[in-house]
């Protein structure tokens, strides 16, 4: 179901953006050595400087690009009622991010950070090279280091810690997690799970209705509830696979 879905979202999307092809986003591509474009001065000069020289060194590194860029409004840059799904696609082809083709190889691992304050949106887009390998990582970084300071309105501070997170995936590091529930949490719960639906069986087998088991399964519920509370009031709202956009 989750796979027919993620299929899904991406007809919409390359519908959308079919779509609004010949629309040309008006931002200025940042000049050699520069990765970001802070139209809406959320950072510092110093977050901003940061930025640079880890998002050069990750250039020289990994030969990934990865470009910041921080807007108000996406009308106010020729995306008016376009998605920020479709804006930050047409601006990823338009700048050409990435390079195509390394050493005779595809490659394409640009990456893109976009934030559109006034919409209350954001989004990191990545090159066709990184497949979907790094869907999950781009979604937590967005809902777990992202969101959670833009919420708090602290903008900088979450474009920072967001960047460094991406320069880790780039550099296949584990990526630093908020301390919320991610997936690799799932086994332990699925493990939960069997071991009580056993345990189940085998209580009801030997008392029935008047088993143990109502009372087990109660408490297990009560806990995946306060744990599902605790993330949706925790964690912003980002969605997508293959790329991560989220809402603040």
């Amino acid at each position: 179901m989750g796979q027919w879905a993620a299929y899904l979202g991406m007809v919409i999307l390359l519908l959308a953006t079919t779509g609004a092809q010949g629309v040309r986003i008006d931002i200025d591509q940042p000049d050699e050595g520069r990765f970001v474009v802070d139209i809406a001065n959320l950072l510092t000069d110093e977050q901003e400087q940061q930025i640079n020289a880890r998002c050069d060194d990750l250039l020289d590194d990994t030969g990934s690009p990865l470009l910041v860029v921080a807007i108000d409004r996406m009308a106010a840059h020729g995306g008016e009622n376009l998605r920020i799904e479709t804006f930050a696609h047409l601006l990823f082809d338009q700048w050409g991010i990435g390079h195509e083709v390394i050493e005779g190889e595809p490659h394409n691992r640009g990456i893109l950070l976009l934030v559109a304050k006034g919409d209350r949106r954001a989004r990191i887009q990545l090159g066709a090279g990184w497949g979907r390998m790094k869907d999950s990582l781009c979604k937590q970084i967005m809902d777990e280091r992202i969101i959670p300071a833009f919420k708090q309105g602290d903008f900088g501070a979450g474009i920072v810690a967001g960047v460094a997170q991406l320069d880790r995936m780039a550099r296949e590091k584990p990526v630093q997690g908020s301390g919320l529930m991610t997936k690799s949490h799932t086994p332990w719960l699925f493990a939960l799970g069997l071991a009580g639906a056993i345990l189940s069986v085998v209580s009801l087998v030997h008392s029935g209705s008047r088993g143990w088991a109502w009372m087990f399964w109660g408490a297990v519920f009560s806990i995946v509830g306060v744990i599902i509370v605790a993330m949706l009031t925790n964690r912003g709202t980002g969605r997508g696979r293959g790329f991560s956009g989220g809402g603040f």
